[in-house]
């Protein structure tokens, strides 16, 4: 595997991988040596714990990060190419790491330099680290990935955190509970998908009386950077938001998890809950990049 770009580019087997090297890392059973190794950060869209978590992932094995955060004060100012930029970048650094609002830029730059690309986000369409680290969370916190039911909350059509979460894990048979407004629900291509592998879903509207049966509620913001009319944006925003209250009577597995950031769309008074897990789901995340950096680099013997 040279370049992490699309969960749709992993086998259930590759994905297994990820996992039992990040538990390996998280214990201290596996120590990767990335001294000596650069790692470049090129975010073209704001982050917080993507970039953060890759930084400190780089760091805790032994290497170091370069940034560059947009294009303001480089040479594309001066009209270098998106192409040339990347191969200069790929002279400096062992693994370029990138996010970008253009679909498709990270599988554009995997085909343009001969180092390892990692994709950290393309526009609306994947965000393959954080289905990596989801899954880690969600094996941590259910002790399997089989058969499991997940719901997913919110801005499903724009979201690239569940379209890489509901393609990973189709792969291990769960059942689906879509919960969103009706102008964003999960596009046509992934339910799809979903049809043809015989993975059960249901598209829901209300996210009340709908999670008693989940293991999994994953709970998305919705992104008002997506929206090119702000005023479909205002019909919808809090309209999708988890109360404590609405947690009675849910299994005792239940998990709460979000990408982050959130907005209003979890209510504070579920985070002492033992149902909240989505601060430890971003703790996860370093050693899920960790492991990422280091199958990438060659660190596993």
């Amino acid at each position: 595997m040279k370049n992490l770009i699309s969960m749709r580019d992993l086998s259930k087997k590759e994905i297994l991988y990820f996992m039992e090297i990040a538990e390996l890392i998280e214990k201290g059973e596996l120590i990767p040596d990335m001294k000596g190794k650069l790692a470049a950060l090129l975010f073209f869209e704001p982050s917080t714990r993507t970039h953060f978590s890759f930084a400190t992932a780089m760091k805790k094995i032994g290497g170091q990060t370069i940034t560059m955060r947009g294009t303001s004060g480089t040479s594309a100012k001066k009209g270098e190419t998106f192409a040339d930029t990347l191969q200069t970048i790929a002279q400096y650094a062992e693994i370029i790491i990138m996010r970008s609002p253009v679909e498709g830029a990270a599988r554009f730059a995997s085909e343009v330099v001969d180092i390892p690309v990692v994709n950290a986000g393309d526009g609306a369409n994947q965000h393959p680290t954080q289905a990596l680290l989801d899954l880690y969370s969600i094996m941590k916190t259910q002790g399997t990935l089989e058969n499991l039911r997940i719901g997913v909350a919110g801005d499903l059509k724009f979201g690239r955190t569940v379209h890489s979460l509901v393609q990973a894990m189709s792969e291990f048979h769960p059942k689906f509970k879509f919960i969103s407004p009706s102008f964003l629900k999960m596009p046509a291509y992934i339910k799809d998908d979903l049809t043809e592998k015989n993975i059960e879903f249901e598209e829901l509207s209300e996210m009340t009386d709908n999670i008693s049966d989940l293991d999994i509620l994953y709970v998305t913001r919705i992104q008002k950077e997506r929206f090119a009319d702000l005023e479909d944006y205002e019909k919808v925003k809090g309209s999708y938001i988890l109360e404590k209250s609405m947690l009675k009577g849910v299994k005792k597995n239940f998990k709460v998890m979000h990408p982050l950031p959130r907005v209003d769309e979890i209510s504070t008074n579920v985070d002492n809950t033992e149902y909240a897990y989505y601060f430890q789901q971003a703790k996860n995340g370093v050693y899920m990049r960790q492991a990422i950096i280091t199958i990438l680099l060659g660190g596993v013997k």
